[in-house]
């Protein structure tokens, strides 16, 4: 039994772990972790601190940025500020990345109150 590498599309020579991350991403229909990284870090400047302390993204994939409110106040306020939110995300992570916002109401008992 003969034993051959895996063929790496790029040449035999070793590549960053965040292409081979991105790739990985990509195919699973999620955006780079550059994206990823902006777009959950940059939360609070998207929302202001009052609404980030009580509404987190929890994932981005296939253009939706999923978020989990801790109260259906915080939910309608979202779906009010909708169109704002996602320009301001389309000047952070670029226009198309994400398309649209989906909601969960969920209290995380661990938040500190």
């Amino acid at each position: 039994m003969t034993i051959r590498p895996w063929p790496l599309p790029d040449g035999p020579d070793p590549r960053r772990l965040s292409v081979s991350l991105d790739r990985v991403a990509a195919s699973l229909g999620a955006p780079s972790a550059q994206v990823l990284s902006a777009v959950f870090t940059a939360w609070p400047e998207v929302v202001g601190d009052t609404v980030a302390a009580h509404a987190r993204p929890r994932r981005l994939a296939q253009g939706t940025l999923h978020l989990q409110v801790d109260d259906p106040v915080w939910a309608t306020q979202l779906r009010w500020l909708e169109a704002d939110v996602l320009a301001r995300l389309a000047d952070i992570a670029g226009p198309g990345t994400v398309e649209r916002i989906r909601i969960v109401v969920r209290r995380d008992d661990h938040r500190a109150t």
